[in-house]
């Protein structure tokens, strides 16, 4: 299929900056798929939306703050670090922007700490060594930015305390991804609350969000991309619970395009191991692929030309998800991981 199928017009305000005051008030396009219907909602009434015989998977990953601001010795500069991955103790993969100022062996300076470029990748990140912190973990806890993406805005220097809350979900736990899962970004305690009234269960697995999630494609026929692996857990709990529900002919709504991919890898592998599993999931979706897992999916509205619109577009029909991304439009949705949202069913 040619990238350009996945394309679309959006106009640039519509692209939100801020997220809604309340994480439950935004919006919700409720889309149909059999009847290929919308309804408007907004997203407090997921618990009414759906009823007992539904259950939620969510992904649990924490966003830690990976984007670090260096200088070369002797410069008055600010070179952008987005880290990755951990490679080892104190060696991570980096994305560095300007990459020019970052060739091999290059010594960056980030405050009390310092880092050196040791390798250089075939997709243009750097493995960057650290020195200088006897806990680098905590270090970039405590001094990274919040990795927001490249279309939210912020200025130099601004103060990113709301951002570090609400690039987050609730029920972030472990410590791993350099992207929220922004799907579950619009649940509270509240929806949870009233999820649980009304017997909807909530599942959970793990997926840390890498830069293979919002890689850009740059092949003009989309099979020929490939996903750069993520790592996944699931734990021998969670898998017991799930194929509990599935056997009770329960609907799974996966909450997120980072949940599907798990779930629907797992799926290709043999279903769920009675004692948990982790391991990388590569698993790119466009349309023709055979859904196994899932029969519904919570999602906010994705960049044009994105794998993640290609993965919605698998799932309810590309003309009709284009028709519907034209109704956002006009209805005039928010956009991206700080906009509105889609129950598809």
């Amino acid at each position: 299929m040619k990238l350009a199928s996945f394309d679309f017009s959006l106009p640039e305000h519509l692209i939100a900056q801020q997220p809604a005051p309340e994480r439950d008030q935004s919006r919700l396009m409720v889309v149909h798929r059999a009847e290929k219907s919308v309804e408007h909602r907004v997203f407090h009434e997921l618990p009414e939306i759906l009823n007992p015989d539904s259950f939620l998977v969510v992904n649990t990953t924490r966003v830690f703050p990976a984007r670090l601001w260096a200088n070369r010795p002797g410069k008055q500069e600010r070179i952008e670090i987005l880290l990755v991955r951990e490679e080892a103790p104190d060696a991570w993969v980096a994305l560095i922007r300007p990459a020019r100022k970052a060739g091999l062996g290059q010594r960056l300076l980030l405050g009390e700490l310092a880092a050196r470029v040791i390798g250089l990748q075939p997709d243009g990140s750097r493995i960057l060594a650290f020195t200088g912190s006897p806990d680098l973990r905590g270090w970039i806890e405590k001094t990274g930015e919040p990795p927001l993406p490249p279309y939210i805005r912020r200025a130099s220097g601004a103060d990113l305390a709301a951002d570090r809350m609400r690039y987050q979900t609730v029920f972030a736990r472990q410590w791993g991804s350099i992207a929220a899962p922004t799907a579950a970004l619009h649940f509270t305690p509240r929806v949870f609350g009233r999820l649980a009234e009304n017997q909807i269960p909530c599942r959970e697995i793990l997926l840390h969000v890498g830069y293979g999630t919002f890689q850009p494609v740059r092949c003009e026929e989309i099979e020929e991309h490939r996903m750069q692996a993520e790592y996944f857990e699931v734990t021998g709990k969670e898998a017991a619970a799930i194929e509990e529900l599935l056997a009770r002919g329960k609907r799974l709504i996966a909450v997120g395009t980072t949940t599907t991919r798990v779930l629907e890898h797992l799926a290709r592998q043999g279903g769920f191991s009675p004692g948990g599993t982790s391991g990388y999931c590569d698993l790119f979706i466009y349309p023709g692929f055979a859904f196994r897992a899932m029969q519904g999916l919570i999602t906010n509205f994705h960049l044009p030309r994105s794998t993640l619109f290609m993965l919605v577009c698998a799932f309810a029909g590309r003309e009709f998800m284009l028709d519907c991304y034209r109704q956002a439009i006009e209805e005039k949705y928010r956009f991206f991981s700080y906009g509105d949202c889609m129950l598809i069913l």
